[in-house]
């Protein structure tokens, strides 16, 4: 599997002080029974849970919780060869589906103590810390994209988003961030 991502450049992303982009990455979609997740993220130095909706995150790798039966697997851009030949490894035998999505998707991220407001600008989810705790992650939409968002801390969002639609995403993110900021 060839990986495309240094190839491709970034989608345009609307300048706001509350959204970034996040460098490009290595994303790899994994589907398989809880065998094979336990298997994957071993190999990758992840703790397996199978608590619903949580991200699993060590030296840089993580894996979001999509399903059961699924996981988004991130790692740094060149680490791409590595991780691949560490899951065929890993997973060799086993039946699973892994998918190379590093060139359909980009990151952003939502930060500062209003995260959590602005992301409701869009997007139907309760960001209360007691109901959406730092490490919770889940496919939702913010206003008409599919998203995959994680809390990585209490006042920062991952967001996940394809490329195509990261234009609409950040506009949507900047426009409510300018009724949010002095």
């Amino acid at each position: 599997m060839r990986d495309l991502s240094a190839a491709r450049q970034g989608p345009y992303i609307a300048a706001s002080p509350l959204v970034r982009p996040l460098p490009p990455a290595t994303r790899l979609l994994l589907r398989g029974n809880s065998e094979v997740m336990a298997a994957a993220l071993g190999a990758l130095g992840l703790e397996f849970a199978e608590t619903a909706c949580r991200a699993a995150s060590a030296s840089g790798r993580s894996a979001l919780w999509l399903g059961p039966d699924e996981r988004l697997l991130l790692a740094p851009q060149g680490a791409f060869s590595e991780v691949f030949e560490l899951l065929r490894a890993a997973l060799a035998g086993r039946p699973h589906s892994l998918v190379d999505v590093s060139h359909r998707q980009c990151a952003l991220e939502v930060s500062g103590p209003q995260a959590g407001l602005l992301l409701n600008c869009g997007c139907p989810l309760d960001f209360d810390p007691a109901a959406f705790p730092v490490g919770m992650c889940t496919r939702t939409v913010l206003g008409k994209a599919e998203i995959v968002l994680w809390r990585t801390a209490e006042h920062r969002f991952h967001l996940e988003v394809w490329r195509s639609f990261a234009p609409y995403v950040s506009k949507v993110l900047a426009l409510a961030a300018r009724e949010l900021t002095p």
